[in-house]
């Protein structure tokens, strides 16, 4: 959420084409966060705008795009598992690819809409067919169709793990998450859910966090916390690595609303076993919250359990992490809240160093940067928070309703989009100064990116590369 880019615009204009390098035409629905990486942008995105003829429907895509100028160089399309169980609630109809990929050397590690976890080629197809994985032609079409060959402008599947029957997990809505690299070892959020109920846990024993070999995709380890029973919508918070006290730990928000550390796996287990995490700690972010029977409050906007969406942000020895109630299904309540993460057991009575309300609920991840925290609510404000004693600084009201984007501070900016298309840059200080308000036109709900000194904005249907002309 924090970016050390410099020489970033801090205005720009589709209209008139100030300050804009280059624009890429994307679906119709795109949630995800652009990301930058050896000449090359990823963002997801759905398929009503087919960039291959033979691929024709509902799909989730994940676009490998220039950053030159923005055209297509590879996709990897994935047909909806939703099409093939015939209950939308697995794979949200239309809502693309929403997961933003982690880019390692000529190596893709990424979540697709299916709830699978796949490593890709960097180049894509057009340097062959590496392997192991060799199956691309039967998994671009869907279930019962022909198999569709893969061409030069398709992804290169080098391996491919299956949450839904290698971990048991159900899928909800949409699959959302950020991979961790550590060394050889992949942390991934599950993404196991409720099912179309909204009041059934299909896989009460599934794990929330996995951990997967790099090179191979095998599985080598997972929490044992029994998550599960208590998820009150989908986990959809991913993890975070740091080290307290010469320790390193994962940071990790279950959608109980708990936010967990574990110690960070020293090596690749035997092969064979699949080892269980060791929990150092756990904070109740809503420890008043009803505790058993926890479904009969969905829908209940004033008493609910809260949920962790956002990703736990560690930084000068502390933990910084939005919760509250669920954005579709819980209460309208949530706070940010700073954690001690050197203690351990059960620490919520021993480690809140201090909370601060937000207005709303919140599916943002905060931004911790030079002593002030920034984060944002789905009431449409944008906070600015003391890092270290938690006390207001200031707030900005956003006209353009709700916010589910997370702010991205570079240049001593912060930049963030509402869902009704307006985006804004304040400036990253303590006093509070908007510097300006750009119309897109259409939703923002992913995070903007900067790389190589040009900012990345998606909108529902269109990517813009930002630069200063």
């Amino acid at each position: 959420m924090v970016s050390d880019e410099k020489g970033l615009p801090d205005s720009f204009d589709p209209a008139t084409g100030k300050n804009i390098k280059w624009v890429a035409e994307l679906g119709t629905q795109s949630y995800a966060t652009p990301i930058v990486a050896s000449g090359r942008v990823f963002i997801g995105t759905n398929n009503e705008k087919p960039r291959d003829p033979r691929q024709q429907g509902d799909r989730g895509v994940l676009m490998c795009l220039d950053e030159k100028d923005g055209h297509l160089v590879w996709q990897l399309v994935v047909p909806k598992l939703s099409a093939d169980e015939h209950d939308p609630y697995l794979d949200w109809p239309q809502a693309g690819m929403a997961s933003a990929p982690t880019v390692e050397g000529n190596r893709v590690y990424t979540l697709t809409n299916r709830g699978e976890v796949v490593c890709l080629d960097l180049l894509g197809m057009a340097n062959g067919n590496d392997g192991p994985y060799k199956d691309e032609a039967k998994h671009l079409a869907p279930r019962g169709m022909p198999p569709i060959e893969p061409g030069p402008k398709d992804a290169d599947i080098i391996w491919l793990t299956d949450l839904v029957s290698q971990a048991g997990i159900h899928t909800h809505d949409q699959v959302h998450g950020s991979i961790l690299i550590d060394g050889d070892l992949l942390y991934v959020n599950s993404c196991n859910g409720v099912d179309n109920t909204h009041r059934v846990i299909r896989s009460p024993d599934a794990p929330s966090l996995v951990v997967l070999d790099k090179k191979t995709g095998r599985i080598v380890a997972r929490d044992d916390q029994r998550i599960g029973p208590n998820i009150f919508h989908c986990t959809w918070s991913s993890p975070a690595l740091g080290e307290v006290n010469g320790r390193r730990l994962i940071f990790f928000g279950g959608d109980d609303g708990i936010c967990y550390a574990f110690d960070a796996l020293k090596a690749l287990p035997p092969a064979g076993e699949v080892a269980k995490l060791h929990n150092v700690w756990k904070f109740d972010c809503d420890p008043t919250a009803p505790k058993q029977d926890i479904h009969k409050y969905v829908g209940n906007r004033k008493q609910s359990p809260s949920v962790i969406m956002g990703m736990p942000v560690f930084d000068h020895g502390r933990i910084y992490v939005t919760c509250g109630g669920d954005l579709w299904w819980g209460k309208r309540q949530g706070w940010i809240k700073c954690i001690d993460p050197g203690k351990t057991g059960d620490v919520t009575q021993s480690a809140l160093l201090w909370l601060y309300p937000l207005s709303k609920d919140t599916c943002a991840t905060p931004a911790v940067y030079d002593g002030m925290v920034f984060a944002t609510d789905c009431g449409g404000m944008v906070h600015c928070v003391d890092a270290q004693t938690g006390k207001p600084i200031w707030t900005q009201k956003i006209s353009g309703g709700e916010i589910w984007a997370s702010t991205l501070v570079a240049d001593g900016k912060v930049y963030v989009g509402t869902r009704r298309g307006e985006f804004v840059v304040l400036a990253a200080s303590r006093e509070k100064k908007v510097l300006s308000t750009i119309d897109l036109g259409e939703g923002i709900a992913g995070t903007a990116t900067a790389a190589n000194g040009t900012l990345y904005v998606a909108t529902m249907g269109h990517l813009y590369a930002v630069a200063k002309k």
